[in-house]
This record gives C-alpha cells, sequence and structure tokens, in this order.
C-alpha cells in the first residue's frame, strides 16, 4: 500500500486515532449510584465551594484542549475546521501516548479572532491547559496574547513555542559538537512566520547577539521599508544589529547556523558553501525541507538536520509538547512562560552527554524515552520557582511520575 492508502485505511477501519474510555466500572447499580445520581452530586457540591477541586474530582486536572480553526494546516494551509480534525486528534493521541496528557480535539468553525478567543474562554473551566494548533499568521500572535491574558491555565502555541524549543534544542547540541559559542554565533533564520518568529525570538531571550531574520522581503532590519506584522517589526528592532541587506544568498555567507522554517529546496549548494567552517544547517520546512540532509552533508555542512524521521537529527515537536503540558498541569501551573520554554530546551540539549555528541547525534531521538520526563521537570520546577505553581510537587517526583504513566 502506498502512504495514502494505509492512513485512509488506518483512519477509516478505526474511526478515527482517540476514544473516551471510562477510567470507573459501571456494572451494577451501587456502581451507578456512586458514578452518576446521587452520588455525583458530592463532588458537584465541593466543587462549587472551591472551584480548584474541579482539577481533583474531575477529569480537568489532566485534560488539555488542543484546539484549532484550521486556517494553517501544515503542508495543506486553509483546509477548514473539518479537515483539519485529524490532525488534533492526532496531536491528542500524542499526547496520550508520550506523556499520559489526557488531550480533547476541538476544530472551531469560524476565522474571527475574536470569535475564537471568547469561545476558548468560555471553554476553560474544562480544561488544564489550552495546546493552539494550526492558526494562520499574524492572528495566531493575537489569539494566544489575549488569551494567556484572560485565562488562569497554561495556553501554549504549538507551532510557534513547541518548534522553536525542539529547534533550539538541536541547536545547542550542534554548536556543542562544532565547538562554537552559542552566544557570539551568527545565526540566519530564513522565514519569519509562526514557527520562524518563535525561533528567533527565543533565539534572542537565550541570548544570541547575532541574529538576521529573513522574509519573503529579504533580511529584516530596523527601519526596512516592508509591510511588517508586529512580531516581525518587534525582530527587526532587536536582531541585525549591523542593518545587513539583502537576499538569503547575501546574509548567509558567514553564517554558523541556517535555520529554515520557510519553502522547499531555498537552501543551494551555492549558499551552504558560502557560510563559516564547520557549519549548521536545519532545514524544517514540511514536508519537503530547504535541503536534504544527504544535500547539506554533500555541500560540507558539519551538522545537518530536518524535520523528517527517515533521516538523522531530526527536529520534531513531540519532544516538546508531551513534557511541557505534563510539566505544567502536574503543577497547575497559571502559565507556561519564556522561562519554562527555556529549561524545556536545556533539559532536551542536555539529555546528551558531550562524549556521545556525534554529527547525525545533537538532538535526542524523538522516542527517546528519557525526553518527556526531563522536559515535564524542568518545566514543573520552573514554575514552581516562578510562582506559577498552584500545586507544589517537587520536580523529581514529577519526573518518576511521568516515566510511570508512559510505561518507560
Amino acid at each position: 500500500m502506498t502512504l495514502r492508502e494505509e492512513a485512509l485505511k488506518m483512519h477509516l477501519e478505526n474511526n478515527g486515532k482517540i476514544s473516551v474510555v471510562s477510567k470507573v466500572p459501571i456494572a451494577n447499580r451501587h456502581d451507578l449510584s456512586v458514578a452518576y445520581t446521587p452520588g455525583v452530586a458530592e463532588p458537584c457540591k465541593d466543587i462549587k465551594e472551591n472551584k480548584d477541586l474541579s482539577f481533583e474530582y474531575t477529569c480537568r486536572g489532566n485534560m488539555v484542549a488542543v484546539i484549532s480553526d484550521g486556517t494553517r494546516v501544515l503542508g495543506l494551509g486553509d483546509i477548514g475546521p473539518e479537515a483539519a480534525i485529524p490532525v488534533m486528534e492526532g496531536k491528542a493521541a500524542l499526547f496520550k501516548t508520550f506523556s499520559d496528557v489526557d488531550a480533547v480535539p476541538i476544530c472551531l468553525g469560524t476565522k474571527d479572532p475574536e470569535e475564537f478567543i471568547r469561545t476558548v474562554k468560555l471553554l476553560e473551566p474544562n480544561y488544564a491547559g489550552i495546546n493552539l494548533e494550526d492558526i494562520s499568521s499574524p492572528k495566531c500572535y493575537d489569539i494566544e496574547c489575549r488569551l494567556k491574558e484572560i485565562c488562569d491555565i497554561p495556553v501554549f502555541h504549538d507551532d510557534q513555542h513547541g518548534t522553536a524549543i525542539a529547534c533550539l534544542s538541536a541547536v545547542i547540541g550542534a554548536l556543542r559538537y562544532v565547538k562554537k559559542d552559542f552566544r557570539t554565533a551568527r545565526f540566519v533564520v530564513n522565514g519569519c512566520g509562526a514557527a520562524g518568529s518563535a525561533i528567533g525570538r527565543l533565539l534572542v531571550s537565550m541570548g544570541a547577539q547575532n541574529v538576521i531574520m529573513v522574509d519573503r522581503f529579504g533580511a529584516l532590519y530596523e527601519g526596512i521599508d516592508a509591510k511588517l506584522d508586529r512580531i516581525q517589526s518587534y525582530l527587526a528592532s532587536v536582531t541585525n544589529k549591523e542593518r545587513r541587506q539583502g537576499s538569503l544568498a547575501d546574509v548567509a555567507k558567514g553564517a554558523d547556523v541556517l535555520i529554515g522554517v520557510s519553502a522547499p529546496h531555498v537552501f543551494t549548494k551555492e549558499i551552504m558553501q558560502s557560510m563559516a567552517k564547520d557549519s549548521v544547517v536545519f532545514a524544517l520546512a514540511n514536508p519537503v525541507p530547504e535541503t536534504s540532509y544527504d544535500e547539506a552533508k554533500a555541500a560540507g555542512v558539519a551538522v545537518a538536520g530536518t524535520g523528517r524521521s527517515d533521516r538523522p537529527n531530526q527536529v520534531n515537536n513531540v519532544t516538546v509538547f508531551p513534557g511541557v503540558f505534563r510539566g505544567a498541569i502536574d503543577v497547575r501551573a497559571r502559565a507556561i512562560t519564556e522561562e519554562m520554554k527555556v529549561a524545556a530546551v536545556f533539559a532536551i540539549s542536555e539529555l546528551i552527554d558531550e562524549k556521545d555528541l556525534r554529527e547525525d547525534y545533537v538532538v535526542p531521538d524523538a522516542f527517546d524515552p528519557r525526553v518527556a520526563p526531563a522536559v515535564a521537570a524542568a518545566v514543573a520546577k520552573t514554575a514552581i520557582e516562578l510562582g506559577l505553581a498552584r500545586k507544589i510537587v517537587d520536580p523529581e517526583i514529577v519526573k518518576a511520575n511521568t516515566m510511570k504513566r508512559v510505561g518507560r
């Protein structure tokens, strides 16, 4: 079978990828009276007096909503809410598999940001966290920003921050391997949409001093005469201090690290060969990257990676969001902050010892059983330190429990 045939067969035969399973038996009248009427009234009465008990007495404490409007589905574009369901359902399956977080796919039939925001806020009492997914930019920035302001639970746009965390963990591993300093290395990020802008912002917040963002109109710099959204304008003001101008080919010359979240095949042999010695290239466009792993290596790149699972150094969000939410909801965090994202970056990158680094192994595999527990513990620890945790749990217990929950 082709991949298309196999995928359609799997979805059809199983009627999707997830289901609801009762945690308790309902086999007789006694079970029914405890689980439902009259017994169910008892937790209801207690929650009425203390709403936080909804995290303890109901599925809310381990439940995340995966919410999209279907306007920017990876590789497919604006396909609408119904067509986006398989992706959100898949994300829910990954949450369960990698961190035992229960997740519900929700695709909203609106393209209006205000209606989206209001709907998610109304859904807040049911969940411990909100994972935003596949929303077109620039409205995805405003939606996330507003929801973080008005919600008392973590809100995380994975297309932005999951990608950025996964990418930066790989970059740190690569720079450790080639013995270059993160702060002084020259970075070029090609693509300034949701994922690219998040990578740029995380680079800056982690102390990278030489970053150039490139979009369809060329390198961003302060004062550029181009129609930028507010995030691009911010990046133009805090990156490219030398105000270098021109195309990707122009600014990639001498770069130590080239990151792509843009379009297929745009990293040519000439561009990669113009980079500094011991260069690093991560080509993350999906499903077809800016360059293949083999092409990058043939061009002389020291460390290369893509988003593909069939080549080394895969940059994959599945190393990020399961552990981030596991840690956040285990301490009942009110938000996911920049500091928690940075903690996740180092939790992933530090799993590979210096002696084990290789040109084809600078980032842990998506199925490495250490990843989600390490990320969960780091996020939980940081949330506690920041005073954002409503429940204090030893991060080592969070790590151990995560390992136990997923059987790893």
